[in-house]
């Protein structure tokens, strides 16, 4: 191959990988932004629905991109054990994103951003004591800046709310644990799941779950939701947008980790969090205070410490 050819493939290879890097932070920053627009300012408070309307979209499109599109070879589960393991990710998984989208009711964005940024902090402490998985001091030692800020950033936080903050750490500590469960109940070769797959697996679960808890906890919802719908013209469109873009995260984020490497996507992780954080404060222009900013400027550097000090004493 020529210099040219090369250098022109490298070229290609970056775009790509910058359209990749482009589409997962519009899709993670949109599809939040979007949550909080329906559920705080439009009027629509059902959180429950719409992560049901997520899991909805995602069993679909999973479906479509690795049976029809063929994306990624599909992968058969081959036991009722692993059936009943992938189940368990999928409740687990469920309990987190009803969390989330429950927290940005009565959280603003740029806070619950702050509360989500603590995920390795959990993750680690669910680590040791499911799997006595122990980490070099210093890797423990970088996570309490990422706690003391979370910490700060709720005394400075205007709209803090106690159930709201509840709801987010639970999400996070879910997220985290949910991690964990992953490596532990598909740790064998035979039982490995590339994330799209699992994703297709566990989706119609989700569904399955969320089904009896919306007609139980959100009885009401269709009757609101038409009469929404002919309040406002776009609520249904913005509803298949924002579903849509909870698929496009989870296969942007397969992507790009595919294409770059899980150092890469943490790294980028945290620098979407400060993004989305900017954005939220710019759209719904809820007050911040320089101690709140302190704060999750603390837990952010917090975290890239702590992916430095795992990535040196590995």
């Amino acid at each position: 191959m020529s210099s040219t050819q090369q250098s022109s493939s490298t070229k290609k290879q970056t775009l790509f990988i910058a359209s990749l890097i482009i589409l997962w932070y519009s899709s993670n920053i949109g599809v939040l932004l979007l949550n909080k627009f329906l559920l705080s300012n439009y009027g629509f408070r059902f959180p429950i629905f719409l992560t049901m309307c997520h899991m909805s979209a995602c069993a679909f499109l999973s479906y479509v991109s690795i049976v029809f599109m063929k994306l990624v070879p599909l992968q058969p589960i081959k036991s009722r054990p692993q059936f009943l393991k992938i189940a368990t990710l999928s409740v687990v998984f469920c309990g987190s994103v009803v969390g989330g989208n429950i927290s940005l009711r009565y959280l603003p964005v740029s806070f619950n951003q702050a509360v989500g940024a603590t995920t390795p902090f959990f993750t680690a402490l669910f680590a040791f004591f499911m799997t006595f998985k122990r980490e070099a001091w210093v890797t423990y030692a970088a996570l309490v800046p990422v706690v003391a800020g979370v910490v700060i950033a709720s005394g400075g936080e205007p709209g803090f709310h106690w159930f709201g903050f509840i709801m987010c750490l639970s999400a996070t500590a879910a997220r985290a644990f949910k991690s964990v469960l992953q490596g532990i109940l598909l740790s064998s070769e035979g039982e490995k799941l590339n994330s799209m797959n699992l994703l297709l697996y566990m989706s119609p679960i989700a569904v399955l779950v969320l089904v009896p808890a919306v007609l139980i906890m959100e009885p009401n919802v269709l009757e609101v939701i038409l009469s929404l719908g002919k309040q406002h013209r776009y609520m249904w469109l913005l509803l298949f947008i924002n579903s849509t873009m909870a698929y496009s995260a989870n296969l942007s984020n397969f992507l790009v980790t595919k294409h770059t490497s899980a150092l890469t996507l943490q790294v980028l992780g945290n620098a979407k969090g400060a993004v989305a954080v900017v954005i939220s404060i710019l759209l719904f222009r809820n007050p911040v205070t320089v101690v709140g900013i302190g704060g999750y400027t603390m837990t952010v550097l917090g975290v890239v410490a702590y992916g430095e000090a795992k990535r040196r004493f590995r």
